[in-house]
Formats: C-alpha cells, structure tokens, sequence
C-alpha cells in the first residue's frame, strides 16, 4: 500500500484546479480581486485613494498631466453605492469567463484595457471638462461589446444581449442617476472594435496585423483623449 501510495500520480484539490488550471480565468479573477482589493482601500481614511484614481478630462490637459487615470478609473467605485461595483464585478465575472476562454489571457487583458481607456475617451469626448467619473463599466460595456461582434460574426443568437445592452444604455440617460453614459458608450464602441478586429484576423498568419491593428486603435485612442492636451482649455 505505501508503495502504491508513492507511486500514484499527485493531482490537485477540484477548486484549485478550476482556479489555476490552464483554461482557468486567471486574468477575470486577478481584475476582481484587484478592483475589489481598492475598493476596501478606498474606505481607509487619509489614504485618499479614490482622489488618486478617479478620472476626469481636466487630468489630461495642459492644466494637469495625469494620464494613469484614464486607465486607474476602472479600479476606484462609489463608495455611497455598494452596488456600483457589485454590479460591476458579477457582470465582469460572467463576460469575463466566456471572453477569457474564448480569446486567451492576452487578448481578453488587451481587450479590457482597450476598453476602458475608451470608456475614458468618451467622457473625454461627451462630457464637460471638469466631469469626474468612477467604475469599470467603461471597460465592462467593452466586453459586451465585443462579445456581441464576435457572436454576430459566428452565427450566435445575440438578440438578449442586445436587450440588455439597449437596457443598460437607456438607464445611463435617466435624469439624476449620476451615471456616466459617455463611458457606457466609449467603452462599448471601443470593444465593439476591437472584437471586430480579432475576428478579421483570427488566423495564425494574422498575428502581425493584430497587433498593428490593436496598437493603432489604441494610439487613436490616446490621441482622442489628449483632447484638451491639443487644444487648451482657456
């Protein structure tokens, strides 16, 4: 029996497998608990997180250069409205799953990104100067962008999708909210391209234009969002 024990194969615990396994959404589950890790923080008097990430136009011009907020917004949520960020984090937490699988590790975190620098660039684009906006739903209307293009372009049945979608975009409108619809709106056309983008070169021998593709979108991007850097506000 001991020889037997010591020559059986070692295996890991079911959970740890599904968590650190190689199809495991180890990129979903780092962004929760990074987000949710802030969040706590946020709480901790004096430390003044939410001040240091917050994102508004005014930290991209001439006035103030702070360009981490354009991406550190997505980390910081309401600290007046406990479901802000768990919305957020149960909606990132079923995209981010199917996304992840779907794309790879790289490609969902490129994706993510992209998308709430986007999400960035629309309030940048809509919103006035001196708008200040927290959350991930940029980024999180990105993923559902993209993952609309890429169920359209392989024949999903995408139609509840689009009902949530046009749900969550009318609720941004309703008066005295305080929600960031411009973000809602960058985030999901900037996903929406950069789905469409790894559909039209999913190929092996596509690798290269991805990349180039990518970069160049996110360059426009940045360019959009340095509005104010461009032309200074008076």
């Amino acid at each position: 029996m001991r020889e037997q024990r010591a020559s059986a194969p070692r295996t890991k615990p079911a959970i740890l497998t599904r968590m650190t396994g190689q199809g495991a959404p180890v990129v979903t589950y780092s962004i929760i608990g990074l987000t949710l890790l802030v969040f706590v923080l946020q709480w901790i008097p004096g430390l003044g997180v939410t001040n240091a990430l917050f994102f508004t136009p005014i930290a991209v011009s001439t006035h103030i250069f702070e360009p981490w907020r354009l991406l550190t917004a997505a980390l910081v949520h309401s600290t007046g409205f406990i479901l802000h960020v768990a919305l957020n984090m149960y909606t990132l937490w079923i995209f981010g799953q199917l996304l992840e699988r779907m794309l790879g590790r790289g490609r969902f975190l490129a994706l993510y990104l992209i998308s709430a620098l986007a999400g960035s660039a629309g309030v940048v684009l809509l919103s006035s100067p001196t708008t200040q906006v927290v959350g991930a739903s940029g980024a999180i209307f990105g993923l559902m962008g993209a993952f609309l293009v890429i169920q359209r372009r392989m024949g999903g049945d995408a139609r509840q999708l689009l009902v949530l979608l046009g749900i969550n975009l009318v609720i941004g409108f309703i008066p005295n909210l305080n929600i960031a619809w411009q973000a809602h709106l960058g985030g999901l056309v900037g996903g929406a391209l950069v789905g469409l983008i790894y559909m039209e070169t999913r190929k092996r021998d596509q690798k290269a234009l991805q990349i180039v593709l990518l970069s160049a979108l996110t360059l426009v991007l940045l360019l959009l969002s340095l509005r104010y850097v461009f032309f200074p506000l008076v």
